[in-house]
């Protein structure tokens, strides 16, 4: 049965953010094939805080961030609906590249890989492979990533679900006291992409120019409103490409944002080349587009969903007031930038200058 702490867990979630039911209508593309994507994966249907305890040699899986890590055994267990323990054992790893980097994280992200055939029916059913995004530095930096993905989401249907867990660490070795943290669970890219009616595609050195541009503008424009310049098509940095056919343009789906200035982590610093500051400093990283009328349906989507986005932080009862003005300062800014012409063009104007034309991928151009 679970411990009194992992009860204890459960009952704390009182007082934590709610996760906000996004009431705006997004860009989907739904087919009843896709629809049975959907219903046959219910762990991302829901916004309620999943209670997780996982269990095993933490001191071990921790320790194992080189290059050639390996999978270590974990048993997995949360309350099922009629509140008995449901037991899975899966196998995890640490993955990632900055976060993982020893020193820069309490914890590193996880991989979750789930026994084939042995989830059909849980909450699990259906996944394969699910990441684990942990606290790095706090369970606020936590929450206010797994914000970013929400507010990526009322953008367009093209960006990946998460849900927000309440996890329990016990180490079966005995070297680390027994934790209890605020993570997310991220959508497994090929679910993401499945229900998009799409398949993914793991090709580098696509130019920018060659995807499907709408949906291009809209991830470079969103990625401009948080702060997040830690991405490139080219070399696939925190991009994955999606496509329904392959003789299409492929659709850029984002992710990763605990880089982006609207999280603030304090670890994160932006790329040299980039030449900002810090990470709050935006910086529109986009392909040169000379005719601001180009981002105009982009702007408007923005400008549609406004009050949407900012429901999503005061909508968060965990937030900090500090930190709900900042957020509330730094989205004015944005907006105030995409209704003025002189801002539009020095901000997304930018990419024309070529100094501005920089790939991130082991900081190459």
């Amino acid at each position: 049965m679970f411990s009194r702490n992992f009860i204890f867990s459960i009952l704390f979630t009182i007082s934590c953010c709610i996760p906000v039911m996004l009431s705006a209508q997004v860009e989907t593309d739904n087919s009843n094939a896709v629809s049975e994507v959907e219903k046959a994966t219910p762990l991302f249907h829901s916004e309620d805080i999943v209670h997780i305890k996982l269990t095993g040699n933490l001191t071990e899986l921790f320790r194992d961030i080189g290059e050639n890590n390996s999978y270590h055994p974990i048993l997995l267990q949360y309350p099922g609906a009629d509140s008995s323990q449901v037991d899975i054992p899966i196998r995890v790893k640490t993955r990632g590249h900055y976060r993982k980097e020893k020193g820069i994280c309490k914890m590193p992200p996880l991989l979750l890989v789930f026994p084939k055939g042995k989830v059909k029916n849980s909450l699990f059913a259906n996944q394969e492979k699910l990441k684990l995004i942990v606290s790095c530095v706090g369970d606020d930096y936590v929450i206010k990533e797994y914000l970013v993905y929400k507010l990526y989401n009322l953008i367009t249907g093209k960006s990946f679900r998460n849900r927000l867990a309440l996890v329990t660490f016990e180490d079966s070795a005995h070297k680390r006291k027994t934790e209890t943290h605020y993570c997310f669970l991220l959508e497994d890219e090929k679910e993401m992409a499945a229900r998009n009616g799409c398949f993914v595609i793991k090709k580098q050195m696509v130019k920018m120019t060659a995807t499907n541009r709408d949906e291009f503008r809209k991830m470079a424009v969103f990625q401009y409103l948080v702060g997040n310049t830690d991405w490139g098509v080219s070399f696939l940095q925190n991009i994955v490409l999606i496509t329904k056919d392959s003789l299409m343009a492929p659709y850029t789906v984002a992710y990763d944002f605990d880089q982006a200035g609207i999280v603030d982590a304090p670890y994160a610093i932006p790329h040299p080349e980039l030449e900002i500051p810090t990470v709050r400093t935006r910086l529109y990283r986009g392909f040169c587009e000379n005719d601001m009328n180009n981002f105009s349906s982009t702007f408007a989507l923005f400008n549609r969903l406004k009050p949407d986005i900012y429901k999503v932080y005061d909508s968060c009862s965990s937030l900090s007031a500090g930190y709900l003005k900042y957020v509330k300062r730094y989205l004015d800014d944005f907006y105030k930038t995409i209704n003025n012409a002189r801002e539009i063009k020095n901000e997304f104007g930018s990419p024309c200058n070529l100094d501005q034309r920089v790939e991130i991928k082991g900081l190459k151009k």
